[in-house]
């Protein structure tokens, strides 16, 4: 999935200007990771990604694992990791049960997991409580290099706005390592409706509309439950 040996992030995190906001340490590694096994495979994917989740949960450094299914097409799941360093996250590489994972996976998977290592930008953590029907977003970002700045400005300005939204338990945007103006947007939800007004917000769709010329790739956005 991924080389063991990484590069130490080269930037630190930039500081929010909500008090609302709060932020990982500078240390901190985000791993987001797509996963698609094939149809006939959703249960043995989903246990799987569970026996995972519970292994990683319990390894040094790990700040938090998230195990997600999506919606949509319960074949497709998704990872999000928090690591407390680089270090860290080098040794969940190395352990016998990361090894045990990717082993079994590459056995119905219908393709390579798709991983990007990232820095937080912004994590800002609402007031709603979380709860069996949570929904999580992900969405990837792609601006064009010339507008990676403008759009830095724009993502902390929206995390601002979101996480004052009711029903919003965190809102998360994270900078891909290899490719800076690639941007992942982890958002939490306490339900569908509460994800549906955020999204015919004004803000929200003013963000959308500024950011449609900046784009160079398909804007993409799934939806997830955690993984059963």
């Amino acid at each position: 999935m991924r080389p063991v040996s990484r590069a130490v992030l080269a930037m630190a995190i930039l500081a929010a200007t909500s008090a609302e906001s709060a932020h990982e340490p500078s240390s901190a590694v985000y791993v987001a990771t797509y996963v698609e096994v094939m149809p006939n495979a959703v249960g043995a994917g989903a246990a799987l990604l569970e026996q995972y989740h519970e292994a990683t949960r319990a390894q040094a450094g790990n700040q938090r694992t998230e195990a997600l299914q999506e919606i949509a097409r319960p074949n497709r799941f998704a990872l999000v990791e928090v690591w407390s360093t680089e270090s860290t996250l080098n040794a969940h590489d190395t352990a016998p049960s990361t090894a045990h994972f990717r082993e079994r996976l590459t056995a119905i998977q219908d393709a390579p997991p798709d991983e990007r290592i990232c820095r937080a930008l912004d994590t800002g953590r609402g007031t709603g409580e979380g709860g069996a029907a949570t929904i999580y977003v992900l969405t990837h970002v792609d601006v064009t290099p010339d507008h990676q700045e403008e759009f830095l400005g724009m993502a902390k300005d929206m995390s601002i706005e979101t996480i004052k939204e009711d029903g919003n338990l965190g809102y998360r945007v994270l900078q891909q390592r290899s490719r800076l103006n690639h941007f992942t947007v982890v958002e939490e939800w306490s339900s569908r409706e509460a994800l549906e007004a955020h999204a015919t917000a004004a803000h929200t769709r003013a963000f959308r509309a500024r950011l449609q010329p900046m784009q160079g790739a398909l804007y993409d956005e799934r939806f997830y439950r955690k993984s059963d």
